[in-house]
């Protein structure tokens, strides 16, 4: 069945800037809650008398329901409009966000973050959606999106350095305060400063079948990878959710060829610079997770630096991030998107080449060991965010603007655990490093052919 949706934007305001502003810092706050926890993780540990299985668990539990449900909360955002679907993910993301800081025990802290990732699987897509609206135009929104890639790894950025200062300051219960605050925010401000979207055509089905099939396939490989971190790839705990996981992911390919209205249409993957670009969020996305992780525990382990210490090495990596994302546009506008992306995997492979060769020796000093690579790194993965995501969402029609929405999100999140449980197989963190770095430089080389 062929349905056709008009969306109708109708402004609060006359400059997109301020709803753009509003989107944004939700798009941040969504990457930042999920890695808010990685360096107050052992403290949380200690103060509740948790294993290395259950934090492994608690660490993951929000990237399992974000991951796992980001399909189906396009479709929600493509049907019911963006700002219908953004305000009810909004809801239940600062209502988890608020229950987190206030539990006393493991099983009520672990809800809380599942309840986090399935609001945030709502509210990611659904942004895209009201931002296509908020730009219709497709030159404005092509700008627009070549800001928007790089607030994701700036959210991650920010999340890894606020969350060990506020660990070492005062509990790591206050870091639940940032996702609070900008649901708050964002409930209030929304109706003033975004455009309301709606659906003007017949509805789409919701694909129950497929929407199953993908968050019960994605959610237990997922959880069968994240694993791999404590147990044996051999061992049961791993294999079976994630040959499971698998089993149903091939199902929900078989299911949605034959769908009339498939949840993930196979020809949406099958443009060339769109597959180009979601390859290229998952391995920057790797790259800079993976660093930001093997680092951390090298300056901790390694160095025997402070979780305050450590947060003030990755300052440089900010502020790179943010002097490169403001120049990502421009470089866009003039070389193209797929040159700009090219050239950003490049620097960022460089980057990552450099802190699997020095950054992990504790003999090399901070300041010629670890900080040329953190500012390669950082200025190739903004840039590279920037380029993939205007690739990743060229030529999508308003109507499938969620579904873009969803698709790029999973790519981001499903990258890092795909690539990091592969690499750590090879046994050390340097190699972990190069391995990754080398994979960033094949895909620049990819891109470099992209028009």
């Amino acid at each position: 069945m062929t349905a056709t949706t008009t969306l109708t934007a109708t402004r609060s305001t006359p400059a997109p800037a301020a709803g753009f502003a509003l989107l944004g810092a939700v798009q941040m706050t969504l990457i930042f809650t999920l890695a808010s926890l990685a360096v107050p993780l052992p403290r949380i540990g200690a103060e509740l008398g948790l294993d290395r299985a259950e934090l492994i668990l608690l660490s993951a539990a929000y990237g399992l329901t974000f991951a796992g449900l980001l399909l189906l909360g396009g479709r929600l955002a493509d049907r019911y409009g963006g700002r219908r679907a953004l305000t009810g993910g909004l809801l239940v993301f600062g209502a988890a966000s608020a229950l987190a800081p206030l539990t006393t025990g493991y099983g009520t802290l672990l809800a809380a973050r599942f309840g986090q990732g399935l609001g945030a699987a709502l509210v990611a897509p659904a942004a895209m959606a009201v931002l296509r609206a908020l730009y219709p135009a497709p030159a404005a929104y092509g700008r627009a999106m070549a800001t928007w890639g790089g607030l994701s790894v700036l959210g991650a950025t920010a999340g890894n350095l606020l969350s060990g200062v506020i660990s070492a300051v005062t509990s790591w219960r206050w870091s639940f305060a940032v996702p609070v605050a900008v649901a708050a925010a964002a409930l209030v401000l929304g109706p003033r400063l975004l455009p309301s979207t709606a659906g003007g055509g017949p509805r789409r089905g919701l694909d129950l079948p497929g929407a199953l099939l993908a968050t019960a396939g994605i959610t237990l490989a997922s959880y069968g990878l994240v694993l791999t971190d404590a147990r044996a790839w051999t061992s049961a705990a791993v294999l079976v959710p994630l040959l499971t996981g698998i089993v149903l992911l091939t199902g929900f390919v078989l299911v949605e060829r034959r769908a009339a209205d498939p949840l993930l249409p196979p020809a949406f993957l099958r443009d060339r610079r769109r597959g180009i670009g979601l390859a290229a969020v998952s391995l920057t996305a790797s790259g800079t997770a993976g660093a930001f992780v093997l680092l951390s525990l090298g300056l901790q382990r390694g160095r025997g630096w402070s979780a305050l210490l450590t947060s003030g090495a990755f300052v440089p990596f900010a502020v790179a991030l943010l002097v490169a994302g403001r120049a990502a546009g421009p470089l866009i506008g003039r070389y193209g998107a797929g040159r700009a992306t090219a050239a950003g995997l490049g620097t960022a492979a460089v980057g990552l080449a450099l802190l699997a060769a020095t950054g992990l020796d504790p003999a090399v000093p901070y300041a010629y060991g670890l900080l040329p690579g953190l500012l390669l790194l950082a200025a190739g993965g903004a840039v590279a965010f920037a380029g993939a995501g205007v690739l990743a969402t060229d030529g999508v029609p308003p109507e499938r603007a969620g579904l873009a929405g969803g698709v790029l999100n999973t790519a981001m999140e499903l990258g890092p655990t795909v690539v990091f449980a592969a690499v750590l197989t090879l046994g050390s963190d340097a190699a972990s490093l190069a391995a990754t770095a080398l994979a960033l430089g094949v895909l620049a080389a990819l891109s470099s052919r992209t028009a």
